[in-house]
C-alpha cells in the first residue's frame, strides 16, 4: 500500500512527476470529474441521489422506466441530465494537455457529459454513451443534445417519426461492447494508471480497473475507494486542483 497526500498541491506535484516518467499513462474516472463544472454527482451528499424527485433517479435511469414512462424520463433527463453551459474545468484541460503533450494516452470515462472533448482530449472511450449523442430507435438517425432540449414532451425522430432514445446506458442496459473492449485495451496496456473522480462501486465500470497490471496505480479522490488499498499513491483531495500543474 502507498501513501496518502491530501494538500492540493503536493497532489498535483506527484502527479507531475509521474506523468512526465510515465510511457503509456491511461486516465480513469467518473462523476467527480464533472462536479467542478457544476455537472452534480449522485452519491455525494448534494448528489442527485440525495433529492426527491417523483420517482428514485435510480428508476428514471433504467431502461424499463424509459419505455413504460417515456414523458417523464424526456422531463427528469432534459433537467438533470443535460448540462450545456457547463464548462470544462481544470481537469479536463490537463488532461488534454498531456495527451497532447504524449504523456496521457486515453481517456476512460463513465461520463456522458462531453466535457473531455470539449476540453481537447482527442482518445476518449465512453463507457456510459453520451448526451450528445441521441439516436431514432428505428431508422438510425442521429440528433444533438440541443435538439432534444428544443423538443417537448417525447421526442420523435423528424425522418421517420421513430421514438428518439438518448445514447446513453441506462441502468439494466449492457456496455457497448467495442467501447467496453477499447477501454480494457488501453488499461492492460497502461503503465500509469489514474483513477480520479470515481468511487468506483458501479460495476461493470468499476472492475476495469483489475485489468491493469502496470508500474503504477494513482486514485484522486475525496472519499475513500474500495481500491485505495492496492493504489501506490491516494490524492484524497479537489481533482481539479490536484491536476493544475
Amino acid at each position: 500500500m502507498g501513501h496518502t497526500i491530501a494538500d492540493p498541491a503536493e497532489a498535483a506535484a506527484a502527479l507531475e512527476e509521474r506523468f512526465s516518467k510515465a510511457r503509456r499513462a491511461v486516465f480513469f474516472g467518473g462523476a467527480g470529474v464533472s462536479t467542478a463544472s457544476g455537472i452534480p454527482d449522485f452519491r455525494s451528499a448534494d448528489g442527485l441521489y440525495h433529492q426527491h424527485f417523483a420517482y428514485p433517479p435510480e428508476e428514471m435511469l433504467g431502461h424499463g422506466f424509459f419505455i413504460t414512462h417515456t414523458e417523464e424520463f424526456y422531463e427528469f433527463y432534459r433537467e438533470r441530465m443535460i448540462c450545456l453551459t457547463a464548462r470544462p474545468n481544470r481537469a479536463h484541460t490537463k488532461l488534454a494537455e498531456l495527451e497532447a503533450e504524449g504523456h496521457l494516452a486515453a481517456v476512460v470515462t463513465q461520463n456522458i457529459d462531453g466535457l473531455h472533448q470539449a476540453a481537447g482530449s482527442r482518445v476518449v472511450h465512453e463507457l456510459h454513451g453520451s448526451v450528445h449523442r441521441n439516436v431514432c430507435m428505428r431508422c438510425g438517425e442521429a440528433y444533438s443534445a440541443e435538439w432534444v432540449l428544443a423538443t417537448e414532451g417525447v421526442p420523435h425522430c423528424e425522418k421517420c417519426g421513430g421514438l428518439v432514445k438518448p445514447d446513453v446506458v441506462l441502468y439494466g442496459e449492457q456496455l457497448d461492447e467495442h467501447v467496453l473492449l477499447a477501454s480494457v485495451k488501453a488499461i492492460e496496456e497502461a503503465d500509469l494508471l489514474v483513477i480520479g473522480g470515481t468511487s468506483l462501486v458501479v460495476y461493470p465500470a468499476a472492475g476495469l480497473v483489475n485489468y491493469f497490471g502496470g508500474d503504477e496505480l494513482v486514485i484522486v479522490n475525496r472519499e475513500g475507494t474500495p481500491q485505495d488499498g492496492a493504489a501506490d499513491l491516494v490524492c484524497a483531495c479537489d481533482i481539479a486542483a490536484a491536476f493544475d500543474f
